[in-house]
């Protein structure tokens, strides 16, 4: 299954797809060799917050969950990865992780859920956003 943005960007969701738009990728034997993660994680306040590495995510995930870093997270530990996507480029990551941060609330739970099926009605102008404000 496949996800667009407004700007064309598009990204496989779980489980990874080798996509014919990118027949040249690194492969090792019939492996996708991964450079980058998108990655979602939930802060303690219940918030998400939604980044890309292209070091080990369980490293980034322990920086993050340690203050390394300034910003969205070092406030709102601890943190806990809920969702990650690994990217075979870092700028197919960079483009899914800024989907992704324009995403509701609704819709991001439905990805963690692995709820694929929903994801179009909760999209801003799908159905069951009907006469609902934009600004969620």
């Amino acid at each position: 299954m496949l996800s667009s943005s407004k700007h064309g960007f598009y990204f496989p969701l779980v489980p990874v797809l080798r996509l014919s738009k990118h027949e040249d990728l690194p492969l090792r034997g019939e492996e996708i060799l991964f450079e980058a993660w998108v990655y979602m994680l939930r802060c303690s306040d219940g918030l998400y917050y939604v980044g890309s590495t292209r070091s080990s995510l369980e490293a980034r995930v322990a920086e993050q969950n340690g203050g390394t870093f300034g910003g969205f997270t070092s406030s709102r530990r601890p943190i806990v990865l809920v969702w990650s996507q690994p990217f075979a480029r870092i700028l197919d990551a960079i483009a899914a992780e800024r989907q992704l941060k324009g995403w509701s609330r609704a819709k991001k739970e439905a990805l963690i859920r692995g709820d694929y099926e929903m994801l179009p009605a909760l999209s801003r102008g799908g159905r069951a956003n009907a006469g609902r404000p934009s600004t969620e």
